[in-house]
């Protein structure tokens, strides 16, 4: 196993632990991801958004009359989520005691390294109902080799994917520049293929299994517990409150978190 070096960013403002611009994220829109999980979830189901950012999914998932818990490291970042309660910890600490109707693990987290990623599917499996999913966005094994250098401008921002590499056979590594009129934002990742046979080991060795692909490309995926009964617990009716705060874990239970957006064009 590869360990992924540790993601970072630079430009003005606020940068997160996982490299992310603060003042980036908070001034994007929704690119109808929220359309996705909503299917998947299910009309009124409740979420629990694991890495939700500034809220740039958080608010139309509202919008779309779900109850969201908004997860995330950056207080930062909490303070531009509306409509939801925020809780702010990383995610491998999460431990809410309550389980969700739908828990959702965007922004290709789950291309972490295998010891993070384990970590994210394993608070995934902690938080979600026995009947409830896991919708999660992913890099497709395809991406891995067609990943290039590119620029894109969309709604006023160009996107440019560059110094592109492929550190071990699994992985690829990149720097994305986010580009607003003077203002200009970096940040560099490592993401990790899964083909479908490592995606299936994956999320079974968290209790869960695959249910079906959500978009054509594969990018996107709903998983369900695997053994419903097994680990539940009461399930506590949601009911929103205030913003907490999960202190971090001791510190050899420690690992590194993937960046929100490790080298899609659409950020978080």
């Amino acid at each position: 196993m590869t360990k992924a070096p540790r993601p970072y960013g630079t430009g003005p403002g606020t940068i997160t632990p996982d490299g992310c611009a603060v003042d980036f994220y908070a001034q994007m829109p929704d690119y109808g991801e929220a359309a996705i999980v909503h299917a998947a979830a299910g009309a009124g189901a409740c979420v629990l958004e694991l890495g939700c950012g500034a809220g740039r999914i958080t608010r139309p998932l509202a919008a779309l009359g779900h109850e969201v818990v908004a997860v995330d490291e950056s207080t930062e970042m909490l303070e531009h989520v509306r409509d939801a309660e925020t809780v702010c910890a990383r995610i491998e600490d999460l431990r809410l005691g309550r389980r969700f109707g739908a828990v959702l693990l965007a922004s290709h987290l789950i291309n972490a390294d295998d010891d993070t990623r384990g970590a994210f599917l394993a608070a995934c499996r902690r938080h979600v109902a026995h009947d409830g999913c896991v919708i999660v966005q992913q890099h497709p094994p395809e991406w891995f080799a067609a990943v290039a250098e590119t620029e894109i401008t969309r709604d006023g921002v160009i996107y440019r994917m560059r110094d592109v590499s492929h550190p071990a056979p699994n992985q690829a590594s990149a720097t994305v520049e986010y580009l607003v009129g003077d203002k200009r934002w970096t940040q560099t990742f490592t993401a990790t293929r899964l083909d479908e046979t490592e995606l299936a080991a994956a999320l079974a060795a968290a209790g869960l299994r695959l249910d079906r692909y959500l978009t054509e490309d594969r990018g996107w995926f709903r998983a369900v517990p695997a053994d419903p009964a097994a680990g539940t617990a009461p399930q506590t009716t949601f009911a929103p409150q205030a913003s907490a705060v999960v202190p971090d874990a001791a510190a050899d239970t420690i690992v590194d978190k993937n960046p929100r957006e490790s080298g899609g064009f659409c950020p978080r």
